[in-house]
């Protein structure tokens, strides 16, 4: 970005950066950059109050007056509470019919319903599937753990892009079922830890690579730093 930030500057642009980790920021030189010591993924500070996030972007638009290059700090620094783990109250389970992870899945549908008409569908479900397939694209990813070929067993649609549906449902849902603003991680760590769908993708991860299925196929099931 301060490659293009360069670019447009040449052609009379003025461009403006914010950086949450300064060696980083003064590694890559913009012509115009803010430092705010925040926690990453929060680069306008604090979840949900406004003042504050107006007065991090105004101190940024301030340094349209000055000559590049130009490196500021923002005067106040954010702890991160990363450490803080994200508590959600997951619904009880309501039909021993079906598998642990679907059941859970369309117990939220509720809670992600209420987290998207209060924040709107930011890190959701829509790169491949809809909300309404959430629970066919989890029994797809069951029928594979449980001994099914992959290419037989219902995934709908492209099986990585169907993975970051069901982790954004999740993590969706969890803005409302959340006892706290969570961390920059805290929603992947709690979806993986701490709920049936989570462990499934794991497992599903595991499966697959020790099917011999292509790295292309499992490996972007889940992030990389997360165990197979």
């Amino acid at each position: 970005m301060s490659t293009l930030a360069h670019i447009f500057e040449q052609q009379g642009l003025i461009t403006l950066t914010i950086g949450t980790v300064r060696p980083h920021i003064e590694k890559v030189r913009p012509p115009r950059g803010l430092v705010c010591d925040f926690p990453l993924g929060r680069p306008l500070g604090k979840p949900g109050d406004a003042q504050f996030q107006h007065d991090v972007l105004a101190r940024l638009l301030a340094l349209t007056a000055a000559e590049g290059p130009v490196l500021e700090d923002y005067p106040v620094t954010l702890a991160d509470a990363e450490a803080a783990p994200l508590v959600c109250a997951l619904p009880p389970r309501f039909s021993n019919n079906i598998h642990p992870a679907v059941d859970e899945a369309e117990g939220i549908k509720g809670a992600y319903e209420r987290a998207v008409a209060q924040y709107g569908n930011r890190i959701g479900v829509g790169r491949e599937i809809d909300v309404g397939q959430i629970p066919d694209a989890i029994s797809a990813f069951v029928h594979i753990v449980e001994g099914a070929d992959w290419r037989q067993a219902g995934i709908p649609g492209n099986p990585m892009r169907v993975a970051q549906d069901v982790r954004g449902y999740y993590q969706t849902a969890a803005l409302v079922l959340a006892d706290h603003s969570p961390g920059a991680w805290a929603g992947e760590n709690w979806f993986y830890q701490h709920t049936e769908t989570g462990k499934l993708m794991l497992e599903l991860r595991s499966v697959l690579k020790a099917a011999g299925a292509p790295q292309s196929l499992w490996f972007y099931l889940s992030p990389g730093d997360r165990p197979a």
